[in-house]
């Protein structure tokens, strides 16, 4: 039972309860909700606005010692109930306590303690009360510091009763499952239920792997039940899938809450699986504690899972995390991967970062032991030297491989760098090389004097990828802050004779930052920008190598972004684009496609490869002649799959 009530605390239920939307915002003494009246001291509450768990409102309890509210119900209760409202601290400092009182017959009793419960960092926590027959009033008290406070939103109350099954469906999110990953969430299973007394319980899945190319390489199966988290993989082992027959059974115990309730079917696959192949299944009945059985609404959802690599996971090497990807196809047809390797943390710099690389030569079916390429140090008084957010060309005239990437000398990245050029002023730009496919790498190469203008704070590179043009010329993306708001503008960094000397373009357009670039068939020069507005992508052309810039027509228009880096890839005669596509979070990584110059990006040609949400970086590469690759990012770990043009060309 324990366990049971920290999920009814934790857990992300959906629920729909009663918001501030209507309200007026700031303090207020007496406001009427449909649960009865909200009373607050002078300096106590305020309705909050553009933060909620739904909508832009909130009541926030207001930071200091002994706030609080009063809830007077509109009449007593006749039958026992639950109070329910979602809540967030405003801070992780402390003091912090939070109480829940109610009132029966004139005297106040304390309900819920939620001091180690309530957590900060979005509305994550639902409190969920129990309430006698006979409460006529609620309290909730806090102490938290000053100018800080507590949330709640979306209250609710409403009669205990019966638990009752309402839908159970098989779900399939767009999630591939990787070689190299423990939990791959291939089939999803809801369960949505009514009440909260006498709760239901699974006691067996069965299932099947139908349409699955790749269930020789299956190496195991299990299923976790996440509760009221819809999350793709998230929760605990409900059990190990076992076969008997065509049918593979999992036997477990999982109390469901009010609400949905998710399980998820993980599989593990083999090294020798197929990155071309899929897997699918189907989930063909449920038993419940009572031995009665029940078939999904939908056994099997439309589409299977794509099959990918997991290139970098958390804890490989003995790094914290992975990210910031860039990829390329060497002349020699073999796959360089770069990122950041973030040795004690996921965070950016200024940190313990150094610059990875991972090879593949069977087009990202296997990857070789990772190399670092870049580091600049690893003294504590510096900030330990960090080097990352890498870019990667080949130059396809000698076959040169060519990284850069930013360095920071203690605090002298985005926000630390400052005017200069030395290493104690300002983020430098460093280089290395490899004339071998990758196997070995060049000492690093300070470029900072050949680009950076001594009164701008900060240039960096792209990152991602780079091209080489028609005529040669080597060109990356970059990005620089001028003025003194240190204002970023998108631009590029060029060589014309082979990487002895670089130069940089004049800015696209203030407030953009992490740019790619290709090369249209006239010649000019296409920069697709992160724009910090936010809403869609900025895109610019240069005819100059970047001596003057127009807008294009797609600008701020074609390409929705929720600030975040993106791909660009000229393929053939067509655009390749990647990113997450939404205007807010990062997820839905998708692959869009352009056969006109970028002047149009059909529906039909947009094809969604990870739902779930990431840190949202990708780089598109080559793989042959009829192939595409994606180095994209999950949760600080780096993934990999590979398409060919037939799939993507496909309407979806």
């Amino acid at each position: 039972m324990k366990r049971l009530f920290l999920l009814l605390i934790l857990t992300a239920l959906k629920v729909t309860g009663e918001g501030f939307e209507s309200l007026p915002l700031g303090e207020f003494e007496k406001i009427d909700i449909s649960l009865g009246t909200v009373v607050s001291k002078k300096g106590d509450a305020v309705v909050h606005g553009a933060h909620s768990k739904q909508g832009q409102k909130s009541l926030r309890l207001m930071g200091g010692e002994g706030r609080a509210v009063e809830i007077i119900l509109k009449q007593t209760l006749v039958k026992k109930s639950i109070f329910s409202f979602w809540a967030e601290r405003w801070t992780a400092r402390k003091p912090f306590s939070f109480v829940v009182e109610a009132k029966a017959q004139g005297v106040w009793s304390e309900l819920y303690r939620g001091d180690r419960w309530i957590r900060v960092g979005g509305f994550l926590t639902l409190v969920e009360i129990p309430l006698e027959v006979g409460v006529t009033s609620l309290r909730l008290r806090t102490s938290t510091p000053d100018e800080t406070g507590l949330m709640i939103d979306e209250l609710q109350l409403e009669p205990i009763k019966p638990m009752s099954v309402s839908k159970v469906t098989a779900i399939q999110p767009v999630v591939p499952v990787l070689l190299r990953k423990e939990v791959n969430p291939l089939l999803g299973l809801k369960i949505v239920t009514e009440g909260r007394s006498q709760p239901k319980v699974v006691t067996k899945l069965w299932v099947d792997f139908d349409g699955s190319t790749e269930l020789a390489h299956l190496e195991s199966a299990k299923v976790l039940f996440a509760g009221g988290q819809s999350r793709p993989g998230s929760g605990e082992l409900f059990g190990v899938l076992r076969r008997e027959g065509e049918a593979w059974i999992c036997e477990g115990s999982a109390l469901l809450l009010r609400g949905d309730n998710f399980f998820w079917v993980s599989a593990q696959l083999g090294d020798q699986a197929d990155l071309d192949g899929q897997m699918d299944g189907r989930i063909l009945k449920v038993e419940w504690s009572d031995g009665s059985l029940q078939v999904p609404e939908v056994i099997s959802p439309e589409g299977a899972q794509r099959i990918g690599y997991a290139v970098r996971l958390r804890g490989d090497d003995g790094s914290s995390a992975y990210r910031i990807p860039g990829m390329v196809q060497t002349q020699q047809g073999s796959l360089i991967a770069v990122y950041d390797v973030r040795w004690r943390g996921g965070g950016d710099l200024p940190g313990d970062i150094d610059v990875g690389m991972s090879r593949s030569v069977d087009q990202g079916q296997s990857w070789e032991k990772m190399k670092v390429i870049l580091d600049m140090g690893n003294n504590p008084k510096w900030r330990y030297d960090g080097v990352g957010d890498p870019a990667i060309l080949v130059d396809r005239v000698t076959g040169r491989i060519w990284v850069v990437a930013t360095w920071s000398h203690g605090n002298r990245s985005w926000n630390g760098s400052g005017q200069g050029m030395t290493p104690e002023q300002t983020g430098q730009v460093m280089m290395c090389f490899s004339d071998d496919d990758g196997i070995t790498w060049s000492d690093p190469i300070n470029i900072t004097r050949q680009v950076k203008d001594p009164q701008w704070h900060f240039i960096l590179q792209g990152p991602g990828s780079g091209i080489t043009m028609k005529d040669g010329t080597l060109v990356f993306a970059a990005q620089f802050q001028a003025g003194p708001r240190r204002t970023p503008y998108s631009s590029i960094l060029y060589s014309r004779d082979r990487g002895q000397s670089w130069k940089v373009g004049k800015g696209v357009k203030s407030n953009t930052t992490e740019a790619q670039v290709v090369e249209l068939s006239d010649g000019s020069l296409m920069l697709n920008c992160r724009d910090n507005r936010g809403g869609a992508r900025t895109v610019a052309v240069t005819h100059d190598l970047g001596a003057s810039w127009e807008l294009h027509p797609t600008d701020r228009k074609a390409l929705p972004e929720p600030v975040c880096m993106a791909s660009l890839l000229r393929f053939k005669d067509q655009l390749l684009f990647s990113n997450p596509n939404t205007t807010k979070g990062r997820y839905n990584m998708t692959i869009k496609l352009s056969r006109d110059e970028g002047m149009t990006w059909p529906q039909a040609w947009h094809h969604l490869y990870d739902e779930r949400l990431g840190n949202g970086y990708s780089s598109l590469a080559p793989i042959g002649d009829e192939q595409i690759g994606v180095l994209y990012e999950g949760v600080s770990e780096l993934y990999f799959l590979r398409f060919s043009l037939k799939d993507l060309l496909s309407s979806q």
